[in-house]
């Protein structure tokens, strides 16, 4: 008796890959650089972030200047402990903005900037 050895091959299937970040978060006062994206505590961002009253962006949805860095408050930074208020997304801004107090800077994917950058 003859036994016979089939060998069977799969056909070869191109991987493709996509990710889908959707749309920045609608939030008052901007949104942390780094996930999960929440919105962030009035004052967590300084002036430079904004253009017009309005957020320039943060994380995967930024599409500016690659050597950007701007002020940030660690005092209101979740990855530092901060655990006070946050706002809604698609909350209305406050007529009186808080005061900004920050003095360390971040690029907008949440890096700290080098040593002596200003």
């Amino acid at each position: 008796m003859m036994g016979g050895f089939f060998m069977a091959t799969a056909p070869h299937a191109a991987a493709q890959v996509a990710v889908s970040i959707g749309v920045a978060p609608v939030c008052p006062y901007g949104y942390y650089e780094v996930p999960p994206y929440n919105c962030t505590p009035d004052g967590y961002y300084g002036p430079e972030w904004f253009s017009g009253g309005v957020f320039i962006g943060a994380g995967p949805w930024y599409h500016g200047s690659g050597n950007f860095y701007g002020h940030v408050d660690h005092r209101l930074d979740f990855r530092k402990g901060y655990r006070g208020p946050m706002p809604a997304r698609g909350e209305q801004v406050a007529e009186h903005r808080a005061e900004f107090h920050g003095k360390a800077m971040h690029d907008p994917h949440g890096h700290e900037a080098p040593r002596g950058h200003k």
